[in-house]
């Protein structure tokens, strides 16, 4: 395969252990954000690609050999595979860069949290017992309880952290024994190309791992209605997982749906009664909102203040906002990337006129940047902006913006607070800022999210799991329970003294 900086078509879709092109020819583009040019060409998958990749994955799970490989080899494969991303990890921050228009500094994170994901799954089910022992009541019974793998699963990920939203899925996945078929998000798919080339070096038998290159409509739609595929992982925004969702009913699979998130970060005055902690809880604002210019399902798109520390916070917040070094990611000492595409950037901008023309006040940003040697003119930037005297009838506060946007509400009480913190449809994760830890407990436990952060903000451990409440999905990733979505349970029932019932006359 060629090199990812060649400005040529790929056999990027594989199937059954062979890369190949599309089954129609069809290519694409995939741009750098940062610019607008393009700097790799892509397979163009459809249907036929997915169904293709599907039976690939149903034969390797049927008839090949990864369904029943002991945990303990199957542990060791991944972590062969996290030795081999901490070996390109420089190469791989470079083409996480080029190609979401994150920093290269993100980057290098992203494959770093990909290794320790791998690591993570290897450990948990290496270190598993075989099953969990149920008493019978009598000597003469055995019985217990096993995990086995789920089967053929369809993966769907999302362009705002492509590797490692992937790595979410497959890990567990084939830590469980499972095969698989993955869909990357068609504008950012070449990382997650490249672990699969990963897999296959580390020794991954041939169909276990499939990847498709190509568009929702037709691939993802595809992978999820599949009555071959046994379960279908998806992340990325409401609109669509409802249809994956829907897809997939037919068939009864199993679906796992993550879907974004409206996240409330709480401040309390008492946690800036100190110079340091109000410096704090000012930094990690502009980090919950700003970092990969917002495009975070988890963003602490929501500043919900107390109203006696409001405006000398927001003034600060502002004022540091606009300081914040927009350029290409791959350039020393920038620290805020473009928008991933330019319809991504024109939603951010309608959300902000809609803000404004709603009564919102602008304190910083709500435009796009002067160009410079940092910023190429057709580059997808936009600056990072805090609307001020918001609420909860503006389409900004209560709708997912996915971009450099922060919202900032006010409340008195406590009971305000955590009101305005769960007005929302999403449940996926929130903020609490406080320096009474009686408080900070209270109100965590109130908070109608899947994962709430006291006195800090973004980030996740591979052995707590990730997951939300509301329209933020349904399912678990990471932790225990993410390796148990990629698993059904058995119970093997045992008789070893067999006699006969005579329940009926004969």
């Amino acid at each position: 395969m060629a090199e990812s900086n060649e400005l040529q078509a790929r056999s990027t879709i594989h199937a059954g252990g062979e890369w190949r092109a599309a089954v129609s020819g069809a290519t694409r583009e995939i741009l750098d954000p940062a610019d607008a040019l393009p700097f790799a060409v892509v397979a163009e998958g459809d249907e036929k690609d997915a169904d293709l990749a599907i039976a690939a994955a149903r034969r390797a799970f049927d008839e090949g050999e990864w369904p029943r490989t002991p945990a303990t080899e199957r542990a060791a494969l991944l972590r062969r595979v996290a030795d081999l991303l901490v070996r390109d990890r420089e190469r791989l921050g470079l083409l996480e860069s080029r190609d979401a228009g994150k920093t290269v500094e993100e980057g290098r994170v992203d494959i770093d949290d990909v290794a320790a994901a791998f690591r993570y799954f290897a450990d948990l089910v290496a270190a598993e017992n075989p099953g969990r022992v149920v008493d019978a009541g009598s000597p003469d019974i055995h019985s217990v309880v096993v995990h086995e793998p789920i089967g053929v699963c369809s993966m769907i990920a999302p362009w705002n952290y492509p590797l490692l939203q992937a790595s979410w899925k497959i890990a567990p996945a084939l830590a469980a024994g499972n095969t698989f078929v993955v869909k990357p998000s068609e504008i950012t798919p070449m990382t997650t190309i490249a672990l699969i080339e990963l897999l296959v070096e580390a020794g991954l038998p041939a169909g276990v791992a499939n990847i498709v290159t190509g568009p929702g409509h037709s691939v993802g739609a595809r992978l999820a209605e599949h009555p071959d595929v046994d379960l279908v992982s998806f992340t990325g925004g409401l609109i669509s997982g409802t249809k994956v969702a829907q897809a997939a009913a037919p068939t009864v699979k199993k679906v796992a749906l993550e879907l974004g998130g409206k996240n409330p970060n709480v401040v309390f005055a008492d946690a800036c009664a100190t110079d340091e902690g109000f410096d704090t809880a000012v930094d990690q604002a502009l980090n919950a909102a700003f970092i990969h210019s917002g495009q975070v399902c988890s963003a602490g798109a929501r500043l919900i203040i107390e109203e006696s520390v409001r405006d000398r916070f927001v003034t600060e917040l502002a004022r540091r906002a606009e300081k914040i070094r927009l350029g290409r990611g791959t350039e020393d000492g920038v620290e805020c990337g473009p928008l991933v595409s330019e319809q991504q950037r024109a939603k951010v901008e309608m959300y902000v006129e809609s803000a404004l023309k709603e009564g919102a006040v602008l304190r910083s940003g709500g435009k796009r940047p002067e160009p410079s040697p940092q910023r190429p003119e057709n580059g997808y930037f936009y600056e990072p902006t805090v609307l001020d005297h918001c609420h909860r009838e503006m389409r900004v506060v209560r709708e997912e913006v996915f971009g450099p946007v922060l919202t900032v509400e006010t409340f008195r009480t406590e009971d305000e607070a955590v009101a305005l913190a769960n007005d929302t449809e999403y449940g996926l994760a929130g903020g609490v800022w406080t320096a009474d830890a009686g408080r900070a407990r209270r109100v965590a436990g109130r908070l109608r999210h899947g994962t709430i952060w006291i006195n800090d903000f973004h980030p996740y451990l591979p052995q707590a799991e990730w997951g939300g409440f509301g329209k933020s999905g349904v399912g678990r990733e990471l932790g225990p329970a993410g390796l148990a979505e990629y698993r059904e349970t058995k119970h093997v029932y045992q008789n070893l003294a067999p006699k006969p019932v005579r329940w009926f006359a004969g």
